[in-house]
């Protein structure tokens, strides 16, 4: 039995606390660390860890106590929408084991959270209590400044926990999931009204392309805008796709793409299928690539 699970933590300029919530997963025999991703202008790092659910389990829970430990939500600040310190952790079904277990995966994850930590959750995607808050934007309307003034409201009440933020480490939404990609786009461009609009231009909820979620961002450290997007279901949204229909988009206003980037772990059929379209690949089958060879046959 393998699970994934990719928590987003709300620290991607200081080394070392990075390197603090890292070995708090590599402490518990049996979760392993495949991807380490910080980001300085959002602030965040993705984490990927996989193993057995318990050890896995484990893990996040080491994890999200240094993260308690060495992150202050109340100075924090960041390009990316975050209502906590550890601010998401999906559980991701690999081998052996059903959504329907990652589900369950996430309740005890929750509770345990709150018994350990006293911070409160919130369920999102198939482990969703109410259907408004299977986005996981919604939860994270107006991020941890707006939950801090608003979480006593029925709406906005927690599904595990007292409806009080942590005093310093904020809420945690929780939940199970298929696998997505993290893919942006950068743009020849600082001005981050033209990544808003393209943003809103590809994702789904405003009329954009089926299982995209996008926002525009500012790098600062580059001085240049960004279209931050998940893509849910890379097998109903390609990446070849996402990235044509962006740069397409700038063109309207005469800008340039000047390259993008994938966070954190991509299955290999998705960038087989960008081989496919970019090299006008026929009759191409993953089998034909060396390394997935190399495991079919054990080496």
């Amino acid at each position: 039995m393998l699970v994934e699970s990719i928590p987003n933590f709300s620290e991607g300029r200081r080394p070392e606390i990075i390197q603090k919530i890292k070995d708090a997963f590599l402490s518990e025999p049996g979760c392993a660390v495949l991807d380490v991703k910080p980001d300085k202008d959002h602030n965040r790092s993705v984490f990927t860890v996989a193993g057995e659910p318990n050890a896995v389990l484990c893990g996040l829970l080491k994890a999200v106590g240094a993260a308690v430990e060495n992150i202050d939500m109340n100075t924090h600040s960041g390009e990316h929408p975050r209502i906590g310190a550890c601010d998401v952790i999906p559980f991701v079904p690999i081998q052996g084991i059903s959504m329907k277990e990652c589900i369950e995966l996430s309740r005890k994850c929750a509770d345990m959270i709150w018994d350990q930590y006293k911070i409160p959750s919130y369920f999102y995607e198939e482990s969703a209590l109410l259907p408004e808050r299977r986005n996981l934007a919604d939860i994270r309307k107006g991020e941890y400044e707006a939950l801090k003034k608003e979480i006593g409201l029925p709406s906005r009440r927690p599904d595990v926990g007292d409806p009080s933020l942590h005093p310093t480490a904020g809420a945690v939404v929780i939940g199970a999931r298929q696998p997505l990609i993290a893919y942006n786009v950068n743009l020849a461009s600082s001005d981050l009204s033209l990544a808003k609009a393209i943003a809103k231009r590809m994702r789904a909820k405003t009329g954009g392309l089926s299982y995209v979620k996008a926002i525009g961002v500012m790098l600062s450290d580059r001085n240049i805008a960004q279209v931050s997007m998940n893509l849910t279901d890379f097998n109903k949204s390609a990446i070849y796709t996402v990235f044509e229909m962006v740069k397409m988009e700038a063109q309207r206003y005469g800008v340039c793409v000047t390259g993008s980037e994938i966070i954190g772990l991509v299955p290999m059929e998705a960038l087989i299928e960008a081989a496919r379209y970019y090299l006008r690949l026929e009759n191409f089958e993953s089998s034909q690539v060396l390394e997935s060879c190399l495991a079919k046959g054990g080496f």
